[in-house]
C-alpha cells in the first residue's frame, strides 16, 4: 500500500531489498564469528569466566544491588521530571512574557549543560551544605538532582512541541465555547498531546536510566555498572561482566519501550469512536425547538412549500 511518505516497491526493488537484505545478514555473520574468533583467542570463552553468573552470589551480592540502585535512581528521578518537565513546557506556552521569559531560561541553561556536570556540582553542593545528608546517600542524591535538572529541561521542550503540534482548531473550538486558557490546556490540549509526546518522553526515560551509569563511574554510586568492576575484580572477568551487564540493560530498557508502546495503543484505542450508529429511539429530540425550525414559514424561508 501507497502512503505520501512510501510508494510500494516494484520487482526490482524487491528483489534489490532481498539482495540487500543477504548482503546484511553475510557482514553480520562474519562481523560476529571475528569477534567470536578473537575472544576465544583471549581465552575470553573459557567456561571459568562465566561460571559465577550461574550462581546466586554474583546477583544478590553485586548484580541484583546494583540494578536495584539503578531502577531506584531512575525511578526518583522519571517522577520528579516528568511534572516538574510539563510545568516549564506549558509554562513557555504562557500569555505572560515574564513567565516566558523566565521558564525558558531555566530550560535553555540547564539543558545545555551535559548531565554529568551537572552530577558533579549537585555533589560538591551537598558536601559544602549543611543539609544532613550523609556520605553513603549523597552520590544518590547527587545522580537524581543532576538527572532531573537535565532531563526535565529536554521534557519540557517535548511537552512544549507536543502541545503546538495540535491543529489550531483545537484550541479555537475551546474558546468558541467558552472555556479559557487553562481549562483548555487541561481539558483538551495536554490529554492529546500525551499520545503524540509518548514515544520522545520514553525514548528520554530510557536515557534516564542508561546516564545513572555517570553517577557510578564518576560519584561512586553503587548503580549496576560500578558493581560490574567490583564483580569483575573478584572473578577477574572484565569482558564478560560487560557483556552480562550489557544485556541486563538491554531487557530492562525492551521492557520499558514495551510497556510504553502497549500504553500508546491503548491510549489511541481508547480515544477512537466506536462507530456505532444511533437508532431513533436513542436520540433524544426536543419537540419545541423542531417547532421552532419548521413549524412556520419564516423560519425556513419557504412558507410556501
Amino acid at each position: 500500500m501507497s502512503s505520501v511518505l512510501y510508494d510500494t516497491p516494484g520487482p526490482r526493488a524487491k528483489r534489490r531489498n532481498v539482495l540487500l537484505s543477504i548482503v546484511f545478514t553475510l557482514l553480520l555473520a562474519l562481523l560476529l564469528w571475528w569477534v567470536w574468533q578473537k575472544m576465544d583467542d583471549k581465552n575470553q570463552l573459557e567456561w571459568s569466566l562465566w561460571e559465577p553468573f550461574t550462581t546466586s552470589e554474583a546477583w544478590t551480592t553485586y548484580l541484583l544491588p546494583g540494578l536495584g540502585d539503578t531502577l531506584k535512581a531512575a525511578a526518583i528521578s522519571m517522577l520528579i521530571a516528568l511534572p516538574l518537565g510539563a510545568v516549564f513546557g506549558i509554562a513557555r506556552l504562557s500569555d505572560h512574557a515574564w513567565v516566558r521569559g523566565v521558564a525558558g531560561t531555566v530550560v535553555e541553561f540547564f539543558r545545555a549543560i551535559p548531565v554529568l556536570l551537572l552530577m558533579l556540582f549537585a555533589n560538591e553542593f551537598y558536601v559544602r551544605s549543611s543539609l544532613g545528608i550523609s556520605s553513603e546517600e549523597r552520590p544518590l542524591y547527587a545522580v537524581v538532582t543532576g538527572l532531573v535538572l537535565y532531563n526535565a529541561s529536554v521534557l519540557a521542550e517535548i511537552v512544549r512541541a507536543g502541545i503546538l503540534s495540535l491543529p489550531r482548531g483545537q484550541t479555537e473550538a475551546a474558546y468558541a465555547v467558552g472555556l479559557r486558557k487553562g481549562q483548555t490546556m487541561s481539558s483538551i490540549l495536554l490529554p492529546q498531546a500525551v499520545t503524540a509526546m509518548l514515544p520522545a518522553i520514553v525514548s528520554q526515560l530510557v536515557v534516564i536510566v542508561k546516564d545513572t551509569a555517570l553517577g557510578g563511574v564518576m560519584l561512586g554510586f553503587t548503580e549496576l555498572l560500578n558493581s560490574r568492576s567490583t564483580l569483575a575484580a573478584n572473578y577477574a572477568n572484565v569482558i564478560p561482566s560487560f557483556i552480562v551487564v550489557g544485556i541486563i540493560f538491554i531487557v530492562v530498557n525492551f521492557l520499558l519501550t514495551s510497556f510504553a508502546s502497549w500504553l500508546e495503543k491503548r491510549l489511541r484505542r481508547s480515544k477512537k469512536s466506536t462507530g456505532a450508529v444511533l437508532g431513533e429511539d436513542t436520540v433524544e429530540v426536543n419537540p419545541a425547538a423542531v417547532r421552532g425550525t419548521y413549524g412556520t414559514g419564516e423560519n425556513t424561508g419557504g412558507g410556501g412549500f
